[in-house]
C-alpha cells in the first residue's frame, strides 16, 4: 500500500516513516513538511535516522495524495483540514491523530469524511485503545456511584489539553453511563469550586518533561478507588497502530471510523 506521510520532519512524522519502512505490505511514496521548513528537500529516510530512500521532503502534498492509497496525518489542527480535503479528493484513506480541533475544524473534517476513508482516534495505541473498551465496560458496571477523574501527563511541548486520549476516555466512560460527555465533563478546578457535581468526569492535565504520554482512569467511590493506567514509553508504539490502521482501512467505503473497529472492539 502506498503511503504519505505529512509533517514528516516531526518527532511522530519520523516514527511513522520508520514504522513503514518496516512493514513489508506497506510503501512510503511520499513525504511532506509544510511551507518554509527546514526539512524540506531532505531525504525522507535520512531525516528518520535510516538510509536514504530515494524520497524528498515535499512542500506540497496535493500531487502526492493523487499518487497514494493513503496518508498519515498527524499534523496541526488547520492543516489537518487541508488535508482533509485533499483526501476526499483523492478518495483515499486518511489517518487522523490530529487533536485540539474547534467545532468549525471538526465540521470540515466530517463533511470531507463522506469521500474519503477517515480512521481518526486520540491514540492509535493497541493498550489505550482496551483500555477505553474497558473504562466504558466499568463505567456501566459500577454506576454513578463511582466518580470517573482521567488524569493524564505529556511532555512540555504539547500544546492541547486535555489530550486528544484523555477525551477519548472520557467519552468511553460517559458511553459507559449512558450520558453525553460535554454536558458533564469537568476541565478545570480553581478556587472555591463547590462540591463535586455527581455525574461529572473530571479532568487533569499534567506538563513535563519528555513524558510520552500517561493516562489514568480513576473510578472513587466511598472507602474504595478502582485505577486503570496505561503508560506509553515509546512514539513508536503509537506509528505501529496507525500504519496497521491505515493498512485496515484499503478498500473500506467512505466514512468516519476509529481503533475500535479496527481491532474489532466496537
Amino acid at each position: 500500500m502506498k503511503l504519505v506521510v505529512v509533517g514528516a520532519a516531526g518527532r511522530m512524522g519520523q516514527a511513522l516513516i520508520r514504522e513503514i519502512v518496516a512493514t513489508p505490505e506497506a510503501s512510503l511514496a511520499g513525504a511532506t513538511e509544510r511551507p518554509g521548513h527546514e526539512a524540506i528537500g531532505r531525504d525522507a529516510g535520512t531525516l528518520a535516522g535510516l538510509e536514504p530512500l530515494g524520497i524528498t521532503i515535499a512542500e506540497d502534498p496535493l500531487p502526492l495524495f493523487a499518487q497514494v492509497e493513503g496518508v498519515l496525518d498527524f499534523t496541526t489542527p488547520a492543516a489537518s483540514v487541508i488535508h482533509a480535503g485533499y483526501a476526499a479528493q483523492a478518495r483515499i484513506v486518511h489517518v487522523l491523530g490530529t487533536t485540539g480541533f474547534s467545532a468549525d475544524e471538526e465540521a470540515k473534517i466530517a463533511a470531507a469524511a463522506r469521500h474519503a476513508t477517515l480512521i481518526r482516534s486520540g491514540n492509535f495505541s493497541l493498550g489505550v485503545n482496551l483500555l477505553a473498551a474497558l473504562t466504558r465496560k466499568v463505567a456501566a458496571t459500577l454506576g454513578p456511584d463511582f466518580d470517573v477523574e482521567i488524569v493524564e501527563m505529556h511532555h512540555r511541548h504539547k500544546v492541547d489539553a486535555p489530550s486528544g486520549t484523555a477525551l477519548l476516555l472520557g467519552e468511553a466512560a460517559a458511553k459507559g453511563r449512558g450520558i453525553d460527555l460535554g454536558g458533564h465533563a469537568v476541565r478545570g478546578r480553581d478556587g472555591v469550586t463547590g462540591a463535586r457535581p455527581q455525574g461529572a468526569i473530571g479532568f487533569a492535565s499534567l506538563r513535563g518533561g519528555s513524558v510520552v504520554g500517561e493516562h489514568s482512569v480513576i473510578f472513587a467511590a466511598e472507602k474504595e478507588r478502582l485505577v486503570l493506567t496505561h503508560i506509553a514509553e515509546d512514539r513508536a508504539l503509537f506509528a505501529r497502530g496507525a500504519v496497521r490502521a491505515t493498512l485496515w482501512g484499503k478498500g473500506k467505503k467512505p466514512g468516519t471510523y476509529s481503533m475500535l473497529d479496527v481491532l474489532d472492539l466496537a
